[in-house]
């Protein structure tokens, strides 16, 4: 997996992922992208959405903070061992929503949402190996 593909570009591609994802989710915040396309298309647009979405877009950015220190953009050093089980922890994340994303009614969701977090799942996994 390692000379398939290197760490850099590995954790390049997840944070682009994440930044993407981010910008997502601060649209639906704002309206301008439909929340029946998220969360399954269970989610009451009306009382639900912004608390739902601000959690989505925390974590997306604490997700982009494990692979930040994983890939060496930003040091600090004491924390290494937690930020090995932050980017397993991410892993398994990805590999729990492409099932949910599987078990989603919206289309959108199984078509285009589930290829992707099947690459950054596969991707997570390559960050996560590395020592």
């Amino acid at each position: 997996m390692k000379k398939f593909i290197g760490l850099q570009l590995a954790g390049g591609v997840l944070l682009g992922a994440l930044l993407l994802l981010a910008i997502f989710h601060l649209l639906v915040l704002l309206g301008l992208a439909p929340a029946t396309i998220v969360w399954g298309g269970r989610v009451d647009p009306a009382t639900n959405v912004v608390v739902l979405e601000t959690v989505a877009l925390t974590i997306t950015l604490l997700f982009a903070l494990i692979i930040a220190l994983k890939i060496g953009y930003i040091r600090i050093p004491k924390i290494k061992r937690g930020v090995t089980i932050g980017m397993w922890l991410l892993f398994l994340f990805f590999v729990v929503n492409t099932l949910g994303n599987l078990a989603s009614s919206v289309t959108i969701e199984k078509l285009v949402f589930t290829p992707i977090t099947i690459i950054l799942a596969i991707l997570a996994y390559r960050v996560a190996i590395e020592p």
